[in-house]
């Protein structure tokens, strides 16, 4: 595939337990040369996921994806070509996957990375490996999904994948993780909190399901600091757990990461 769905970044006040939550759970590896005082950087040997220090003024939670791409000039001539409105930065040296950071016409940021890129570093350059529980998808929330999910086909070849009839999402795979473009209505969210367009759950492919979850209860024993947050409780969140389950057609399990991102789980 020209581009693979290489990276997703979480800003958390919690990053290191947080770091350990995906550790413990997922069993996502750190790099053995990762710095300490860093953010937290963890992998599933093709996607690597940053736990970045939240800093004053931002927004907590699943905050960007990125793009490892076989040639940046490329997506560059497409996006000024046919998305005129789409701006590009280049990045400090400090990340360890950005080259450059960009944004879709709905003003969803992501980053873009090429192998060779010099600020490469930690799971992103450690090579891949194989392991049973893995990134499967995310979800990303927008009210322009059909511009969205064109345009994640036109500038970075993701293969459109088949759907029931009816189904309003689009599902955009780069043969390994599947990006799912979901439309935004707020009276989707009646009864529960408002929450606004963004990249909206991580989903997880494990080899069991029920052995997931009695390692989340084992885990919970051992550190009860490493739980989950709850989801699905009271009047709102009964009503927002429905919406999760409704949106999604992967998920057979749904929790929280501590921060309260949410995840979905399959085996299947």
């Amino acid at each position: 595939m020209f581009a693979q769905i290489k990276h997703m970044a979480i800003a958390s006040e919690n990053y290191a337990l947080m770091g350990r939550f995906y550790e413990a759970l997922f069993r996502l590896r750190t790099s053995p040369n990762a710095k300490p005082e860093s953010a937290v950087v963890v992998g599933d040997g093709y996607v690597g996921m940053n736990i970045n220090p939240r800093r004053a003024g931002r927004q907590a939670g699943f905050d960007h994806f990125g793009f490892e791409v076989d040639d940046v000039e490329t997506v560059l001539g497409r996006m000024k070509a046919r998305y005129p409105a789409v701006n590009v930065l280049k990045r400090p040296g400090n990340r360890p996957f950005a080259g450059l950071s960009t944004h879709d016409p709905a003003g969803n940021v992501f980053d873009l990375s090429q192998k060779g890129m010099e600020n490469r570093r930690d799971v992103y350059e450690d090579g891949d490996w194989k392991q049973d529980r893995t990134i499967h998808h995310f979800g990303l929330r927008t009210v322009m999904p059909e511009t969205l999910a064109q345009f994640y086909v036109d500038v970075f070849e993701l293969r459109p994948q088949e759907k029931p009839a009816g189904d309003p999402n689009s599902y955009l795979s780069d043969g390994r993780v599947t990006l799912i473009v979901m439309p935004w209505n707020i009276n989707d969210y009646q009864g529960s909190g408002i929450e606004r367009p963004a990249p909206e759950h991580i989903g997880f492919k494990v080899e069991s399901v029920e052995g997931f979850k009695k390692d989340l209860e084992n885990l919970i024993g051992r550190n009860p600091r490493l739980s989950p947050s709850p989801v699905g409780g009271g009047p709102e969140g009964a009503a927002r757990l429905k919406l999760f389950q409704a949106s999604c057609p992967f998920g057979k399990y749904h929790l929280a990461d501590p921060d309260g991102v949410l995840i979905d789980v399959s085996d299947a």
